[in-house]
């Protein structure tokens, strides 16, 4: 069986994810800071007949990535890893003059630190995977300047730039950051509180993502809604 490791898998788009995989018959490693919704996911997911590792605990804390890495080897290795873990930088987002630099430390720690982090440990098991893959989940603030989101589309552009440097110091793997669009999730909600306009569900894009699982594609950045388009 493959396996995946995928961080922010309680819910949203990494849950919609996750979900979409187990349906595939991949064995998964899930992380997020909830521990109650983690287990609570992972009980569903079991329900595929796959394995399934929860990990709860903070992407930014090194110990908590080894015993996510550690729960992988368990189940075989790792042939793809997901960074969906995100933070704001402040909640409800504010414009750069009001940014606290704290929060936008947090950001960069769990959008770009966290995300190298978890690269560098589980390199060895992508490179033996032998069809290894990164996704690292980006957004279209990394590439359109949106008043108040400066801080997470900042670090949201340093992820996109590790994962660009890492498809060509790691040509054996392929590493895609794939930005997924507008979505219905606890993220945005948090970010603009009084937009309540309709959005699309998380797992309405997850096609777009197995899609590059499918087909493997060269490394690069890709937009889901333009993956979407190709999966019908």
């Amino acid at each position: 069986m493959p396996v995946a490791i995928i961080t922010g898998a309680s819910k949203g788009l990494g849950r919609a994810l996750a979900e979409a995989l187990a349906a595939r018959g991949w064995d998964l490693a899930l992380d997020a800071r909830g521990a109650g919704a983690l287990k609570e996911t992972a009980a569903a997911l079991t329900e595929y007949g796959v394995r399934v590792e929860a990990v709860p605990g903070d992407v930014t804390d090194a110990a908590h990535r080894s015993w996510l890495l550690a729960a992988a080897r368990e189940l075989g290795g790792a042939d793809l890893l997901v960074h969906n873990a995100s933070a704001l930088g402040a909640e409800p987002l504010v414009p750069l003059a009001g940014l606290p630099l704290e929060g936008l430390r947090r950001a960069l720690e769990v959008n770009v630190v966290a995300a190298l982090g978890l690269v560098q440990e589980a390199l060895p098991l992508l490179r033996r995977s032998g069809s290894g893959a990164v996704v690292a989940v980006s957004s279209d603030a990394a590439a359109e300047a949106y008043g108040t989101w400066g801080g997470y589309g900042a670090s949201k552009a340093a992820l996109d730039q590790l994962a660009a440097v890492l498809g060509v110091e790691e040509p054996g793997l392929r590493v895609w950051a794939v930005d997924p669009g507008d979505m219905a999730t606890d993220l945005y909600a948090a970010a603009v509180p009084d937009d309540d306009g309709p959005r699309p569900d998380p797992a309405s894009v997850v096609p777009g993502f197995l899609r590059l699982l499918d087909e493997r594609p060269a490394s690069g950045r890709y937009r889901a809604p333009a993956l979407l388009e190709g999966a019908r």
